[in-house]
């Protein structure tokens, strides 16, 4: 059966989302920055997280439709922030990959009340212009119109060596599908990145934290994750895990990541 596309309406914007699973507790996922909405892959997400169905109900979440021509990851997180109310959710477990993890850590910073437990992957708390580099050549190809070039890039940047040779050919081909709607989108969201910096404000986050970051992340680096690490280190409740071989997109490809978070999730 496939999973439906709900849509939250607010006073000043929609967002979009899916939902799978009948556990009690509640487990949000809010993705990474991507050339293609999340939404058209709702089934694939629902399959990944299967795990998950039985002890949570998951709520993934996309960025807001009605774009300005200027979205700060702060500006996300308090839409998204907005749309948790509106659904009624508070203290969720919220996981965030990438963009996602900015977004999540703004939320956990700025609305505590919200965020149960936070999962951080492939993060940076304060991108730099070495960590921007990688964003900075995707927002170009976009605006060039350059879609087959995107998706290499873009395939390159986040997955390990092998598994980008093995999949160029399924990255050229989704790339006839990308839209002129698409390429405006990823360009507003990839601009939001600049300049994001919550690295003095982490002490703020309350509940406890895991962070999973790879060795080998060629998008934002292993010293993105280190720096997080360094701040958090010294509490009780913050884990950290470090990846290798998996690249930027351990998320999807490190075959005992979802283990690791439903671990990190059971404990008192």
């Amino acid at each position: 059966m496939a999973i439906a596309i709900e849509t939250v309406r607010t006073e000043h914007f929609s967002m979009d989302y899916f939902r799978f699973g009948h556990g009690e507790e509640t487990f949000v996922i809010l993705p990474g920055l991507s050339i293609q909405s999340v939404m058209r892959f709702a089934d694939i997400v629902a399959h990944a997280y299967r795990s998950f169905t039985d002890d949570y109900t998951v709520f993934v979440f996309d960025r807001r439709k009605e774009l300005p021509l200027s979205y700060s990851v702060h500006e996300m997180a308090r839409d998204t922030a907005e749309v948790f109310r509106m659904l009624g959710l508070d203290r969720v477990n919220l996981f965030g990959a990438s963009q996602g993890g900015m977004i999540a850590m703004e939320i956990a910073i700025g609305y505590p009340d919200l965020v149960r437990k936070l999962i951080l992957g492939s993060v940076s708390a304060c991108v730099d212009e070495a960590q921007s580099s990688a964003v900075e050549n995707w927002i170009r190809l976009a605006k060039a119109g350059e879609k087959e070039a995107l998706f290499l890039a873009f395939g390159e940047a986040v997955y390990p060596k092998d598994m980008f040779e093995q999949s160029r050919n399924l990255l050229t081909g989704a790339a006839k599908a990308v839209t002129g709607d698409d390429l405006k989108r990823l360009i507003v969201l990839a601009e939001g990145v600049k300049g994001f910096d919550v690295l003095n404000d982490l002490e703020k986050i309350a509940c406890p934290v895991l962070l999973l970051g790879s060795s080998d992340d060629q998008v934002l680096g292993a010293d993105a994750s280190a720096q997080i690490a360094e701040r958090l280190g010294g509490r009780d409740d913050f884990e950290c895990h470090m990846y290798d071989g998996y690249g930027h997109a351990a998320y999807d490809t490190a075959p005992d990541y979802k283990e690791r978070i439903l671990h990190f999730l059971s404990k008192d």
